[in-house]
């Protein structure tokens, strides 16, 4: 999972780009990059680190242009302590090329062999995205055979990429001297949307990097959709993809996404107030509310959740946990000692709250159970009599292969355990799940259009179907295996997710 965007303006854009990487931060924490162009030049900086600590006085000052594109990383795969895979990445035929790329690659083994054998491309990173930029060049380069560049080439070049990639990719390019062309996997994992300023196209991931830069949402691109912006303004779109549909992520919904952006149509705050009304089901038939004397939320996904809940169930909700705004997400954090330690520094109970007291924890999601049971143990050593354990997602029980960083299945507490075991590994007195078909149903309803959603950390089902146990061992092979370099991690300070 990454943040992108992309901008074609009438007056310098690197402040712009700045601002909307600012707001889709929490896409990403690990790097940071932008490039812009001027006449036919791309200035380019990049480094691992946050938005306002890559970018100085002196790198924006070196980012002329009225046209660029800007990321925020989040490593999945590949090497997340080399600076080489920050992006954008560049190549310099046909025309020069830069790319952001918000997604993950289920093919780029076999891409990576083909470009070399086949495509006569070089790849000199582990990165996937990478390999994308070469493939979409190479068939730009297929498309023109050397002639002038024209809309219906890019549309035609990014059909046979579809064709070749598999996986999710929510793409931004900058071609040398022409403008920018965005696209979206055929089954619209990833998000992204356009809108418009005064004199500015941009394109972003979510509605959120808009809205915050004054740009009025426009419309999302579609799945499979190609969009190309000329460095005029004009805007051209065609249909690349042979078959497509709307699958998005539905953990985008539950937990990645801000709640004031709007994904397909789709609030994201709406979707957890309902997340929170159909769990408030779930927990009556696990626990008399009349056991239940406080709802607290664990900060801060889950708010919107939790709030719906109590109030459904008529019962107090208080905030219950103080959040540290310096620490980062723990499921995201490499090392297990460092995903425990950080816990208590990201979080302090108010214990006034617990004392005495049955409390209802809902959080948004249980991955690997670790933070959910030092949690528990917190609200048990400030006092409360008994804790019981909500989750606004159902259980994790298989792995992501999709661009977010779900570990292996053994990492994952529910794969393969029962309710009941997991809940005596975190500790609760009473553990409460969201079931898989309530949490379609509670967003589905939002967007009566879609053709279903990519699920598979919870029902196993990848919607790109090409996905088997083979290839998921492959592909955590490529994973970011930061227990092995958790001694350099351990002093990472990341930001939070701003909810």
């Amino acid at each position: 999972m990454c943040g992108i965007v992309g901008v074609v303006s009438n007056v310098p854009v690197n402040q712009l780009i700045y601002d909307a990487l600012l707001l889709l931060q929490h896409r990403g924490q690990d790097a940071a990059g932008i490039v812009t162009q001027q006449e036919r030049k791309f200035f380019m900086h990049k480094a691992k680190g946050l938005v306002k600590d890559v970018f100085r006085t002196r790198n924006m000052r070196a980012l002329p242009g009225n046209c660029g594109l800007g990321q925020v990383r989040y490593p999945t795969a590949g090497n997340a302590y080399s600076e080489e895979e920050a992006q954008p990445f560049y190549v310099n035929a046909p025309f020069g090329i830069v790319l952001v790329h918000n997604g993950n690659l289920t093919n780029a083994h076999s891409l990576k062999s083909e470009l070399f054998s086949t495509d006569h491309r070089h790849i000199n990173t582990e990165s996937d995205s990478e390999v994308l930029l070469n493939v979409l060049a190479h068939e730009i380069e297929r498309t023109t055979r050397g002639l002038p560049l024209q809309p219906d080439d890019l549309f035609a070049a990014v059909r046979n990429v579809h064709r070749r990639v598999k996986g999710s990719y929510s793409v931004i390019a900058l071609i040398a001297g022409h403008g920018v062309l965005a696209f979206r996997d055929p089954f619209g994992i990833r998000p992204l949307c356009m809108g418009r300023g005064d004199g500015t196209v941009m394109l972003a991931s979510e509605s959120v990097a808009l809205e915050g830069t004054s740009h009025t949402f426009e419309r999302n691109i579609s799945p499979g959709e190609a969009v190309f912006v000329d460095l005029q303004g004009k805007v051209y779109s065609q249909q690349c993809a042979d078959h497509p549909v709307l699958k998005p992520c539905i953990f985008e919904f539950v937990y990645l996404a801000r709640p004031d952006s709007v994904m397909d149509t789709i609030s994201v705050y709406q979707a957890r107030l309902n997340l929170g009304e159909t769990l408030a089901k779930r927990v009556i038939s696990t626990v008399p509310p009349n056991e239940i004397d406080v709802v607290i939320p664990i900060p801060e996904s889950s708010r919107p959740s939790a709030a719906q809940l109590a109030q459904l169930l008529g019962l107090p909700y208080r905030e219950g946990f103080v959040k540290n705004r310096y620490v980062g997400r723990t499921f995201i954090m490499p090392g297990h000692a460092v995903r425990k330690k950080s816990v208590r520094q990201k979080l302090n109970v108010i214990a006034s709250e617990f004392k005495g007291r049955n409390v209802l924890l809902v959080d948004d999601s249980i991955v690997r159970g670790t933070t959910s049971k030092e949690i528990v143990q917190m609200a048990r050593d400030a006092g409360a009599r008994k804790v019981y354990l909500a989750s606004a997602a159902p259980p994790v029980r298989y792995p992501n292969v999709y661009g977010i960083d779900m570990p292996t299945a053994d990492e994952l507490v529910a794969h393969n355990r029962t309710v009941d075991e997991i809940r005596e590994i975190i500790g609760c007195d009473a553990l409460i799940y969201q079931d898989v078909d309530g949490m379609k149903k509670a967003i589905g309803s939002l967007n009566t259009k879609l053709d279903g959603f990519d699920a598979s950390c919870f029902d196993g089902v990848y919607v790109t179907g090409d996905i088997s146990f083979d290839d998921i061992t492959r592909l955590n092979e490529n994973r970011v295996n930061a227990d092995e370099n958790e001694e350099d991690t351990s002093r990472l300070a990341l930001p939070n997710h701003v909810d």
